[in-house]
């Protein structure tokens, strides 16, 4: 690669790490409320320490109360100003930053959904899981934790400047000094300890929720060949790194506040130092507010270390969000140029396919290659083919997972203008892995069609040849488990087609029913499948074993992705 590609790479890709960080921030008439009341309650702080310095030393001089009074009111204001406006700063600000969190989340997901299923199979199952969870709820920080303290501090570092400047400007130009030293210090320390742990948080993160996923996913395979223990090792180490990981960050943090708290004292020390020569002239209530001063602004410029720390966690985030996303879509994959409408194709004279070539995103060969297929309303085809032969392929090309070169058209329509999730309105899919969500038996069937009462449920189980296996599980409210692990493979299959029937497919696509299921039950699935279909439906049957006769139309066979016979 050379330097001017990986120069452009490296660009493009801080373009898109800066456009995540922005999607982050909320609109500012939503933020400034937060801020300006962070400003208000941190400036109360100050004020509040530099009103009562001022009144203690001034009382004991023993004046006239006429003389102290509004400095006895502005402790009291400035008091209820602290804890009022910081309760509004946290609820201000909490909510445009969970506001605005949702909104990222949202984004993000949507664009996670034009390469599902079939662009996240090169993708860690943790790296995304991190994506979606850990690092988007890191993006929260950066209005709470980076942007808005860091604007509210240094409002109040600046207004304290003035003020001792206004009573003593050596001690004010000290001030500066100090704050200086220490915002420089604590970042660059921070950043040095705390960066390389930062960067490798996320790895270990999703490192580690990779090994629980096999863990737990595996497991029974895993206690079977005795290498359970073996897993939970992995899981044991990846925790280990990861715990190590997260205790020198927080070192890092550590040194950063105890960099601060030292210069603070730094602080008083010089401002002593400072106005001492002069303190005849500027009186004890003056000194006292030089000296005391400093100390206040310095428990509000704590936040600043905390805020460069915050930050490096939020850029590392947006980063690996960034990462876990390709920048544009890979070849292969349907490129959406039309907004979905809700309403299915109108199936006409069927499907019909044309000189169809398509390849797996990542692939250099395609694995389909110049077919033809016609399927016709209520036929029923039979899809044959060894192993990697092009049919799962030709499904996902059916209900539009995967893009295709040729003519595809429903009905006479080319699919090519219609969006994805309207092709599934039309065409549907039952996979050789159907997803069952760990639910009830109702759940994973109401989310076909959520209007359907408990007798429509009962209905298509029957349909299946799940009728007297749903009574004797005791109904709809038996649970099935995480992916169906608590029912066979057969069942899993026969769910998947009662909620298909339930959507009422025009076409359904069902790849490899019988994978898992044993050969003495295969034929009495396809037996109840393709019966239970309604005689209007078409169905494209992919499948590795014979088909009882009498169930299919005709044959049609894939080898090496073009159709023979």
């Amino acid at each position: 690669m050379s330097a001017a590609t990986s120069s452009r790479r490296s660009s493009a890709r801080e373009a898109r790490v800066a456009e995540t960080l922005r999607g982050a921030m909320p609109p500012l008439s939503r933020f400034w409320p937060g801020a300006a009341s962070a400003f208000v309650s941190e400036g109360s702080a100050v004020a509040l320490l530099a009103v009562s310095a001022w009144l203690i030393v001034r009382a004991s001089e023993q004046p006239p109360v006429m003389m102290i009074s509004v400095a006895v009111v502005g402790v009291r204001a400035f008091a209820l100003f602290r804890a009022a406006f910081r309760y509004t700063d946290r609820l201000a600000g909490h909510d445009a930053a969970l506001r605005q969190l949702a909104t990222t989340r949202t984004a993000l997901v949507r664009r996670l959904i034009p390469l599902a299923p079939d662009g996240l199979s090169r993708t860690r199952r943790g790296s995304v899981f991190g994506a979606l969870v850990d690092d988007i709820d890191e993006l929260q920080n950066l209005p709470l934790r980076v942007v808005q303290p860091l604007v509210a501090s240094a409002a109040v570092a600046v207004g304290a400047v003035l003020l001792v400047a206004f009573v003593h400007w050596p001690a004010a130009l000290t001030l500066l000094g100090c704050l200086l030293v220490a915002g420089v210090a604590a970042a660059l320390s921070g950043w040095v300890a705390g960066a390389r742990a930062e960067r490798a948080i996320a790895p270990l993160r999703a490192r580690l929720a990779d090994a629980l996923l096999d863990h737990l996913g595996s497991l029974d395979v895993l206690v079977a060949f005795g290498a359970a223990e073996a897993s939970r090792d992995r899981v044991r180490a990846a925790d280990a790194a990861l715990r190590r990981a997260v205790v020198r960050r927080a070192g890092a943090q550590a040194g950063s506040a105890a960099i601060v708290s030292l210069v603070a004292g730094a602080a008083s020390v010089a401002a002593v130092m400072v106005a001492a020569p002069s303190v005849a002239g500027l009186g004890g209530p003056g000194f006292a507010i030089v000296v005391l001063v400093p100390m206040a602004v310095f428990e509000v410029f704590a936040t600043v270390p905390l805020a460069a720390a915050s930050w490096r966690q939020v850029r590392a985030g947006a980063e690996r969000i960034t990462d876990a996303l390709p920048a544009s879509l890979p070849r292969g994959l349907v490129h959406e140029t039309v907004a979905p409408t809700g309403i299915g194709p109108a199936l006409g004279d069927g499907l019909v396919l044309r000189g169809v070539t398509a390849t797996w995103p990542g692939a250099t060969l395609p694995s389909l290659n110049q077919i033809d297929l016609a399927v016709r309303p209520g036929e029923r085809v039979l899809i044959v083919g060894s192993s990697g032969a092009g049919k799962t392929t030709l499904a996902h090309v059916l209900v539009r997972f995967l893009d295709a070169e040729g003519s595809y058209t429903i009905g006479g329509t080319s699919v090519a203008s219609l969006a994805g999730d309207d092709v599934r309105l039309t065409v549907g899919l039952c996979e050789q892995h159907p997803m069952l969500f760990d639910e009830t038996i109702r759940q994973n069937l109401l989310f076909a069609r959520d209007t359907a009462s408990d007798a429509d449920l009962e209905a298509a189980l029957e349909r299946v040849g799940l009728g007297l296996w749903l009574r004797a599980r005791g109904g709809l409210s038996a649970r099935v488990g995480e992916r169906g692990a608590l029912i066979s493979g057969g069942q899993a299959q026969r769910i998947s087609l009662a909620r298909a029937l339930l959507r009422g497919f025009p076409v359904l696509v069902v790849d490899e029913p019988t994978a898992g299921v044993d050969p003495e039950a295969s034929d009495a699935l396809l037996t109840d499948m393709l019966s239970a279909v309604g005689p209007d439906q078409a169905v494209v049957l992919i499948s590795h074993v014979a088909v009882p006769d009498g169930l299919v139309d005709r044959v049609v066979r894939l080898d090496a992705g073009r159709v023979h016979g």
